[in-house]
């Protein structure tokens, strides 16, 4: 089966700007015929993007994005895992603690830089449970210390010293896959130029991630390069792994100028497809 499909996008249950069915709305209007909602850390969303799915007559599909220890936005994309009392679902609560501590860090971390924004406030632009980066940089553009959210991140949000100062639980990447696999689900390697890696190291890393049980490599993405793009698309066939694309889209006020995307791909082999 190939399908016109967005398997990367965020919702207000994390940190996009769009709700569930406000998102996949937009994804029937864009004309996909498959839609992964693949929140930060949570699954919080989904059950709501998939009645909305239902009403629309488009397919959506369970999905989330898990925040890996070992680098700086390593992030493991799953899809198609049951619904319940799973090891995901207790490994995401512990995701959400995590982040529920670390709000009330930032604050004090911006604080120390000269920087007064109120929890209350960026509570506030958040609207769901999960209070993250992004709408930290809102409330910092709205109180005019940066002009977008991208200064707020080279700033203040996205330095090593906040890396340092501000940390918040992470799980180990065998972890996350294995937890993503216990509940049914495929698993895929999220924009993978965005850890750092030389080509060298990641391709030990999806050698690693393999052996884990990892599916898949995003091989598709707006703001590949052609030439890393071709890579991982060589990655992919080397290792036996698929291939998934989509756009990480959360919304133009989060993510000005990524829009969702219209990923021709087959996906015979992802679990739990109507």
């Amino acid at each position: 089966m190939s399908a016109l499909c967005d398997l990367h996008t965020h919702t207000t249950a994390s940190d996009g700007q769009y709700t569930p069915s406000e998102l996949v709305t937009l994804a029937k209007e864009k004309g996909l015929d498959l839609l992964a909602v693949t929140d930060h850390d949570t699954i919080a969303g989904v059950a709501e993007a998939m009645e909305a799915g239902d009403a629309l007559g488009l397919t959506v599909i369970r999905g989330v994005e898990l925040s890996a220890r070992e680098y700086p936005n390593f992030h493991i994309l799953g899809y198609g895992f049951r619904d319940g009392d799973t090891e995901l679902a207790r490994l995401c609560e512990k995701f959400r603690a995590g982040r529920d501590e670390r709000k009330h860090k930032i604050v004090d971390f911006l604080r120390e830089k000269g920087v007064e924004i109120s929890l209350s406030e960026v509570e506030e632009l958040a609207g769901g449970e999960v209070i993250a980066r992004p709408h930290f940089a809102q409330a910092l553009v709205r109180r005019g210390y940066v002009s977008t959210n991208r200064e707020a991140f080279d700033r203040w949000l996205d330095t090593e010293e906040f890396r340092q100062k501000v940390k918040r639980f992470k799980a180990d990447a065998k972890t996350c896959v294995e937890a993503i696999k216990s509940a049914g689900g495929n698993v895929s390697l999220a924009h993978p130029y965005q850890i750092g890696l030389l080509d060298g190291e990641l391709e030990t890393l999806v050698f690693r991630l393999k052996g884990w049980g990892l599916d898949a490599i995003e091989c598709y993405y707006p703001r590949y390069s052609p030439e890393q793009q071709e890579f991982y698309l060589d990655l992919a066939e080397k290792y036996g792994l698929r291939q998934t694309g989509g756009s990480d889209f959360h919304g133009e006020k989060i993510k000005p100028g990524l829009k969702l995307s219209a990923y021709c791909l087959g996906l015979d082999w992802l679990s739990n497809i109507p």
